[in-house]
């Protein structure tokens, strides 16, 4: 079965504190709230200690139309994905010998947080010595869900080319969506919540021969799952300025009654249960939502702490979060036949589990 080969993760470089962040925040919105003291408290509760921005802390204060929030993203996601991907490839905790990006016969971009045509990939492809015959499958709009969907697919296209090397490449620029003139709660809660982030996995085929210096995650199966008539639980309102996000407080109660279904059917169809999952490897959407797994799984804290370390040092980065708790769990000595659930949930609103067996 198709292998994680290796993985990198990118932190952009501004790193604030969360109390400097509710400053900012309580400077903003000062008049525009009378309770503002009570509901910046969510800064306090989200056991969020710091998160990386790509931008410093005064860019926040002004206004930034769509115009100007697309040209950063599309100059930093490029430059930032290379340098994720180079990292991948030259990843010497997991690969005994780098792999030469002209050996990469697929690429998956995924993000959600700006737009580009030619899509991010095409531009990074100019600047790495890729091959000209690289297939490219760009992906959007999937949110939170989408580091692990890009782990579905990339264990799908190497399903069907044993022989194929893919990256799967989550770029979110959360920071270059906040709006500073949106006095909404869902505004409010985002921005005590998201931050940037840019991961970089690699995914071969069963007939692709690199030495691992550790045993590596192996696919075993995948499923996707998606809930009627939840559009609005989640994802983007557009507007002039840009992206507007929706965040329903409903998020973490339809996790614990929708979550535990749909993982136990998947776990049974492979003769499992999740008290035998050796490893959780949970995107953590915020505090909440990882209470959430663990009451609708049966777990105790223990099986989320990597998750919550993840989200204390660097808060929600949407896609690519779950794959920085994936890097946390490939860093460990684990063992030959250890299992793992990796699961993300997003807009739709949908869910993605991923099944992982150390070899």
């Amino acid at each position: 079965m198709p292998k994680i080969q290796s993985i990198s993760s990118f932190l952009p470089p501004y790193s604030y504190s969360q109390d400097q962040a509710s400053i900012l925040l309580k400077n903003l919105f000062t008049d525009h709230y009378d309770d503002l003291e009570r509901m910046l408290k969510v800064f306090e509760n989200g056991d969020i200690e710091s998160r990386q921005f790509c931008v410093p802390m005064e860019w926040f204060e002004h206004p930034h139309d769509l115009e100007e929030r697309n040209r950063l993203y599309i100059e930093l996601a490029t430059s930032y994905g290379a340098l994720a991907i180079n990292a991948c490839l030259q990843n010497q905790e997991f690969l005994n010998e780098s792999v030469h990006p002209s050996e990469i016969d697929g690429i998956l971009f995924i993000s959600s947080t700006g737009f580009s045509t030619p899509s991010i990939d095409a531009r990074i492809l100019n600047q790495l010595p890729f091959s000209d015959y690289v297939k490219r499958i760009p992906i959007w709009g999937l949110g939170c869900a989408g580091g692990a969907s890009g782990l579905s697919r990339a264990f799908d296209y190497c399903l069907a080319y044993p022989k194929a090397k893919v990256l799967v490449l989550c770029v979110e620029l959360c920071s270059l969506t906040f709006q500073p003139n949106d006095f909404s709660k869902s505004n409010l809660i985002g921005a005590s919540l998201f931050a940037d982030g840019v991961a970089c996995a690699l995914v071969c085929g069963d007939e692709v021969n690199i030495a691992s210096k550790k045993p590596s995650p192996t696919f075993i199966a995948t499923s996707s799952k998606i809930m009627a008539n939840s559009e609005n639980v989640m994802g983007w309102d557009m507007k002039n300025d840009g992206l507007h996000v929706v965040f329903s407080k409903s998020i973490p109660s339809i996790i614990e009654k929708w979550l535990e279904p749909f993982v136990t059917e998947f776990l049974s169809e492979h003769q499992l249960t999740a008290s035998q999952l050796d490893h959780f490897i949970a995107h953590p959407g915020g505090k909440k939502v990882l209470t959430a797994y663990e009451k609708s799984l049966g777990f105790d804290t223990s099986k989320t702490d990597i998750s919550r370390d993840i989200l204390r040092k660097h808060g929600n980065m949407s896609s690519p979060t779950v794959l920085y708790v994936l890097e946390a769990f490939m860093k460990l000595d684990c063992s030959p036949g250890e299992k793992g659930l990796l699961t993300a949930l997003g807009p739709g609103f949908s869910g993605e589990l991923v099944l992982l067996e150390w070899q």
